[in-house]
């Protein structure tokens, strides 16, 4: 008996650390690399000592422990000290397939493709590199031709104007369209205020029938500084958008960015704003005022600023990777609004005067879609104080209302923060990783791998 159980053993050693199991433990998963060893004929697929009497196999040896366990259990977990692409790597050596991870390591195996993809996000917007010539005298009896100019200067322009931590002179870009960008806030934010604002009367000639009039127009007129402040900030906005979209890689992602949409619609209105001033037809006037209705899209430029700071991109980031918890906020938001928003309006009538019908004198909550507002500023415990209950019922649901707003909240904030930290860490990485220079050299297939 102890003899048969011998003969059943196999020896594997996996990068200099021997495990014995039994061969009919390897054949619980047939089709994988492992199940192969307990085959006739094994000692010849594989590096087999004979000497040892152990198979080699030249691979991670606390990965394998968790992949010899499988056959073992029937239970593949997941190491939490190893890199999950290395990981994967293994599961894919010995044959196994990820998806049977156990569920209680399953994220755990999830979280390096989700760091890999925030990683994918971060990644420097100069593109790939142009390669190198291979003759360089050559190139130099090409020099008057325009493409080996453009092929050259092309990813280094494009990178001064997109990339601030690309080199130096790209910094200086970046702060100079930094301060415009504050600037232009500014000067958005100043043009609405009283003391920057003139009222004056214009006279205006009126034509009636057959015969023409005057006629006095009443119009709040700007500052002129501010407008030439403005126009400087466009003018430095507008160049750095053509030098960009000059020199862009790719013109297609280039028009489908967003944060390029908006730099183009923020700058539009001024030109047009400009053309249409000297105007004097009733349609010009009409879309110049129409223009000036929609000077706040110029606000959309704060975005700008999620090109020279990384902590906006992580919270742009963040929410994109948020969109469920936020649409689950917003689904037990919706549902408490709902709620009690109708018990605030039944609670209310409670002990109302007898004489009155509709039961609503005494209080602020007239309907239920009035209190769908009260309802959405207690929940969020903002409290404006215009609308509160009279009646002691009410002040119990406002009370539960209350409570439940906390709750509700306090919910989803946990995973919306750890996003935030995750893309944070993984952004802060991201700009300390150093420049790999020198590339790993494959070796070549060793015994049981696949193109052996």
């Amino acid at each position: 008996m102890g003899w048969q159980a011998e003969r059943d053993k196999v020896v594997i050693n996996v990068g200099g650390v021997r495990h014995e199991t039994y061969r009919s433990t390897l054949q619980t998963l047939p089709g994988t690399r492992l199940a192969g060893l307990a085959e006739p004929g094994a000692a010849a697929r594989f590096d087999y000592d004979p000497s040892a009497g152990e198979f080699f196999f030249d691979r991670h040896p606390a990965v394998f422990a968790y992949v010899l366990n499988y056959y073992r259990t029937g239970k593949l977990h997941c190491p939490a000290d190893v890199c999950g692409p290395l990981f994967e790597e293994e599961l894919a050596f010995w044959g196994i397939d990820e998806t049977d991870v156990e569920a209680c390591c399953w994220m755990n195996y999830r979280q390096h493709r989700d760091a890999e993809e925030a990683l994918d996000s971060f990644e420097s917007p100069e593109g790939p590199r142009p390669p190198e010539p291979a003759e360089p005298k050559r190139l130099c009896l090409e020099e008057g031709r325009p493409a080996g100019w453009w092929r050259r200067w092309r990813p280094k322009l494009w990178a001064l104007f997109e990339d601030p931590y690309s080199s130096r002179m790209a910094r200086y870009v970046a702060f100079a369209s930094l301060f415009f960008i504050l600037i232009s806030i500014t000067t958005f934010c100043l043009e609405t205020h009283e003391a920057f604002n003139r009222v004056i009367n214009k006279t205006e000639t009126v034509t009636t029938g057959n015969g023409t009039g005057t006629q006095v127009a009443v119009e709040v007129e700007t500052e002129p500084f501010l407008t030439y402040v403005e126009g400087t900030c466009v003018v430095w906005f507008t160049f750095e958008f053509l030098m960009r979209v000059s020199f862009c890689p790719d013109k297609r992602d280039f028009v489908k960015s967003s944060l390029n949409i908006i730099d183009f619609v923020a700058i539009l209105p001024f030109y047009l704003e400009v053309g249409l001033r000297g105007l004097s037809s009733k349609a010009a006037k009409d879309v110049l005022g129409f223009l000036r209705v929609v000077r706040f899209v110029r606000i959309l430029r704060i975005f700008k600023l999620t090109r020279h700071f990384v902590g906006l991109r992580v919270l742009g980031h963040t929410l994109r990777a948020s969109t469920n918890e936020f649409l689950l906020l917003v689904i037990f938001l919706a549902l408490g609004v709902l709620i009690f928003a109708t018990m605030i309006y039944y609670a209310e009538r409670i002990g109302a005067d007898p004489d009155d019908v509709t039961g609503s004198r005494h209080t602020y909550f007239k309907n239920i879609p009035i209190g769908f507002w009260w309802a959405v500023v207690t929940m969020t415990t903002l409290g404006y104080g215009d609308m509160y209950p009279m009646t002691w019922s009410g002040m119990l649901v406002g009370a539960l209302c209350a409570l439940a707003g906390v709750l509700t909240i306090a919910m989803p904030v946990p995973v919306i923060v750890n996003n935030f930290g995750m893309y944070y860490s993984l952004a802060m990485a991201k700009q300390k990783l150093p420049k790999k220079k020198n590339k790993h050299i494959p070796r070549p297939p060793q015994p049981g791998s696949p193109g052996y």
